[in-house]
């Protein structure tokens, strides 16, 4: 594995043998700013939403195309936000490919593939206030801050959350 910075990604789609990365990604250090590690049963129905989106989003492996090893996973999903429809993103990228610009990179392509899907106009984001990765990510991947936000999640706790958007039609 190259520590070079990382400018280009492929998206697979996700499937069913990619529970592993669901299981990589389930650590205090990966999901500290997610409300922490998810139970196994969790985890087999977070990988069963995901198997079954069909329509209303889509969730990627995040390959290295020079080298074919995965990064991570990424994604979005429809959400109501001040009563419109958008996309919600998300993203994980493992410890070992951090800081090479894989997460920017897989949010561009994720983006061109929700502006493919023609479904909603715009691509939002909500990390944490106090995730400087992920907010950074959103910035080189082209995101447009709008506003500090209160964000319920997991489900049932509340965080402060950066609203970062994309226009998908580029108006």
């Amino acid at each position: 594995m190259s520590n070079a910075p990382v400018h280009s990604v492929e998206l697979q789609p996700w499937s069913e043998g990619d529970f592993w990365l669901l299981q990589r990604n389930n650590t205090p250090e990966m999901t500290e700013h997610l409300g922490g590690p998810e139970t196994a049963e969790q985890l087999v129905a977070r990988h069963q939403r995901y198997l079954a989106l069909g329509e209303r989003g889509r969730i990627y492996r995040v390959v290295l195309p020079e080298t074919g090893e995965t990064a991570g996973s990424i994604g979005f999903w429809e959400h109501e936000w001040n009563g419109v429809m958008v996309w919600e993103a998300g993203w994980s990228v493992l410890p070992e490919f951090q800081g090479r610009g894989v997460a920017a990179a897989a949010a561009r392509a994720a983006a061109d593939a929700a502006r493919a899907l023609g479904t909603h106009r715009c691509l939002h984001a909500f990390p944490s206030v106090d995730h400087a990765a992920s907010n950074a990510v959103c910035r080189k991947a082209g995101f447009e801050l709008v506003e500090a936000v209160k964000f319920e999640y997991p489900k049932g706790r509340w965080i402060t959350s950066n609203d970062w958007r994309l226009d998908l039609l580029g108006e």
